[in-house]
């Protein structure tokens, strides 16, 4: 599991190199991932059952992170905390104290599946419809605060990690699609209260059609509906349109094989793709190596999943099986979604390729995924119980 971790890390900083062998981008990917190792390291110096006792706190503080980020839309800051909390992009995501930056929506992630496993470890109730509601209000707590930011696609990420973790919990299969209906036949009452650049980013899924495109463009109507109205439907095609128009591109021109490392339009600057180094880094992959490196790039994560799958499968421990589920879950749907957005399969999130894109705080969080995985496949207790989560459906 490590080697192939170690694999999609090199095949990263490779094409970060390759893309913009000017810039220091690479060299900070190297020590971030050295701090990574670190934080692999240290989770494993305790045995993970000691961190479920502290997984609320550690929920709570993360959570008060995310509250922090957001005290400027409400209340009025002086000058200085905008060097604290820097707006980029118009989004509130980073916490900066000197040369150090962090998101804390990523840690999110991992705090969100500790305290959660160890609230489903023993429990029955959620076996009901009623008893689901404490752990979807865990869910929409951190949720409510992260689309402030806003982070569309971490807010996407949770709630496959909660319903993934629910069912390997034992929660009925039949409450779980009821949910989810009712989540989809109250969608349009969400999305017609949705902010016009979310919508943007949701309908840019339709509006690479070109029917779609120029219906919307003559009508009015149609263009309030998918994006908020005409002005926002041209700013998508110079804006995401853009983005998503070249990373197709890209990734088609690398047909079977690719033009090969560091080569092609892409990587010696004769065509430009934005933010190739972070969301689109898949799109450069394909583009230097093809379908066969896609390929590859698609064995490796396999291979994680199904070194997670088989520690969970094989531990008797509720939390532990629980924690290995979810971080499964929280890696692949990461990949699920950053692949389908270079694609134009999904929208434009911002989720990063776990282990491969560019980026200080994702990289060091999936490390220490990692490495609660390697911990809970180390301490494999033996017991002569029934299995975990044994209920019938």
């Amino acid at each position: 599991m490590f080697a192939a971790v170690l694999i999609l890390f090199l095949t990263g900083v490779s094409t970060i190199y390759a893309a913009e062998p000017d810039s220091i981008g690479w060299l900070k990917q190297l020590v971030y991932f050295a701090i990574g190792l670190a934080a692999f390291a240290a989770v494993n110096r305790v045995h993970y059952k000691d961190l479920g006792v502290f997984s609320f706190w550690l929920y709570g503080g993360v959570l008060f992170l995310l509250a922090v980020l957001l005290v400027e839309r409400f209340i009025p800051m002086p000058g200085f905390w905008r060097s604290i909390v820097p707006v980029v992009n118009g989004a509130r995501r980073w916490i900066r104290i000197g040369p150090v930056q962090v998101q804390p929506s990523e840690f999110c992630k991992i705090a969100f599946i500790l305290s959660l496993a160890w609230y489903l470890r023993f429990r029955e109730n959620y076996r009901t419809i009623k008893g689901l509601f404490p752990p979807f209000a865990i869910t929409f707590l951190a949720m409510g605060l992260i689309i402030l930011e806003p982070d569309l696609g971490t807010v996407i990420l949770l709630l496959p990690v909660l319903f993934g973790m629910l069912f390997a919990a034992g929660a009925k299969k039949r409450h779980l699609i009821s949910v989810i209906l009712i989540g989809l036949f109250l969608s349009p009452v969400l999305w017609m209260n949705m902010h016009s650049y979310q919508r943007i980013r949701v309908a840019s899924v339709i509006l690479q059609n070109d029917l779609v495109y120029n219906y919307a463009s003559r009508h009015e109507k149609a263009a309030e509906i998918l994006v908020g109205g005409p002005a926002e439907l041209i700013r998508w095609k110079k804006d995401k349109g853009y983005h998503l128009m070249h990373s197709k591109n890209a990734i088609a021109s690398g047909g079977i094989t690719g033009y090969g490392y560091g080569e092609g339009p892409y990587m010696d600057g004769t065509l430009k793709l934005p933010e190739a180094h972070n969301d689109f880094v898949f799109s450069l992959i394909a583009h230097q190596w093809g379908l066969l490196g896609c390929i590859f790039v698609f064995v490796l994560y396999i291979t994680v999943a199904a070194c997670g799958l088989e520690i969970s499968r094989f531990n008797p421990d509720p939390f532990g099986k629980l924690i290995s589920v979810g971080i499964v879950v929280m890696l692949m749907m990461q990949v699920i979604v950053n692949v389908s957005m270079t694609v134009g399969l999904m929208p434009i999130t911002g989720l990063t390729l776990p282990f491969v894109s560019y980026g200080g705080s994702s990289l060091v969080v999936n490390m220490i995924a990692l490495g609660l995985l390697n911990n809970v496949g180390r301490h494999r207790s033996f017991t002569v119980a029934a299995k975990a989560f044994e209920y019938p459906r």
